[in-house]
């Protein structure tokens, strides 16, 4: 789980309440993975919380479904001893992300439905939304750069996660009636197919 700020946990005994924010925070994964989207009620009954305490770590349900959501600390995607080519790069990423995707459906899931929910508040930040997969793509591409230019190479970079991830899979299983290794290789053809268009035509604009 990345680590989030939280004084009331960081100050005072903070080993202890550091266990019941982890108590909290593994109780609502629990209830994530079995298709709920708990509140914050729900996940102190679950980790056995008083809910005075559980509203001092998460004064709502979205602030305790985004310390919920899947790890997201990993810089990079790519093996400890990646491939030298763009293609073999961006091809390693992309299943390595996918898997990622796939193997935290239920959270990634709750965290897109989240994420397209209107809100009052001005600040919508979840880890769904925090831009990671374009620094993991950027780093597979790297050996495009003298190649293509750095504002082409990022345009490439967005086209191929407007076409893997979570809203991809969904569009995939759900419409497209994929089963998941299908949809996974549909992202990773897609994903090359942008890679080689982009080399051999460049890009938009």
């Amino acid at each position: 789980m990345k680590s989030v700020s939280r004084p009331y946990a960081d100050s005072g005994r903070s080993s202890q309440k550091r266990r019941t924010m982890d108590a909290l925070v593994a109780a609502a994964r629990t209830l994530v993975s079995a298709g709920r989207t708990p509140t914050v009620d729900e996940a102190a009954q679950a980790a056995g919380v008083a809910r005075s305490t559980a509203y001092r770590y998460f004064p709502g349900q979205r602030e305790l479904l985004a310390a919920a959501h899947p790890e997201t600390a990993r810089t990079s995607m790519l093996p400890d001893a990646p491939p030298q080519d763009a293609a073999g790069r961006l091809d390693a990423v992309v299943v390595e992300f996918t898997r990622m995707i796939l193997g935290t459906e239920a959270q990634q899931r709750t965290m897109l439905r989240l994420s397209l929910e209107s809100t009052d508040r001005p600040d919508r930040s979840l880890p769904l939304r925090q831009g990671r997969a374009i620094g993991w793509l950027t780093e597979a591409l790297m050996p495009l750069q003298g190649e293509l230019a750095d504002e082409q190479i990022h345009k490439l970079v967005l086209a191929i996660r407007s076409a893997i991830g979570i809203e991809a899979l969904v569009w995939l299983t759900d419409v497209g009636g994929l089963g998941r290794e299908e949809a996974i290789e549909s992202m990773r053809w897609t994903a090359n197919a942008l890679l080689v268009k982009a080399q051999a035509e460049g890009l938009w604009g």
